[in-house]
């Protein structure tokens, strides 16, 4: 049995991102960040939470490899979100086919989160 608020740190189904649409509405909007590993484009939406989508190339490897580096990211995120601003739409893209340590992937995914917030921010700000 789990200990109570165990949940705090689910990933809930309305939490990901699933329709092309949704994806292609985050790619539209062009809002990036990226460091060594991870590239993360983000759009805002009018909800109170995040939402996580991924996209994994095949260029990175094996169908097994990349479900791997999807479960390993969205762990990071799932750790992570209380660390981040809301009301925003994500895509998470591996830019390397090696794995990156999930410790390295916790201190980087806030702060890249951050940096496209600050920078839809400063969009919405301008006249």
């Amino acid at each position: 049995m789990a200990p109570s608020g165990g949940k705090q740190f689910g990933f809930r189904p309305e939490e990901h991102l699933r329709r092309p649409s949704d994806f292609r509405r985050v790619y539209e909007r062009r809002r990036s960040a990226s460091d060594d590993y991870l590239i993360v484009y983000g759009c805002e939406n009018s909800l109170p939470h995040l939402r996580l989508g991924l996209s994994v190339s095949r260029k990175v490897g094996p169908a097994t490899h990349r479900n791997r580096l999807r479960r390993l990211y969205r762990e990071a995120f799932r750790l992570t979100r209380r660390e981040m601003p809301t009301g925003l739409d994500l895509v998470l893209i591996p830019r390397r086919p090696d794995e990156p340590p999930l410790e390295e992937l916790k201190r980087s995914l806030p702060r890249l989160v951050g940096q496209v917030a600050r920078k839809l921010a400063r969009e919405r700000n301008q006249p």
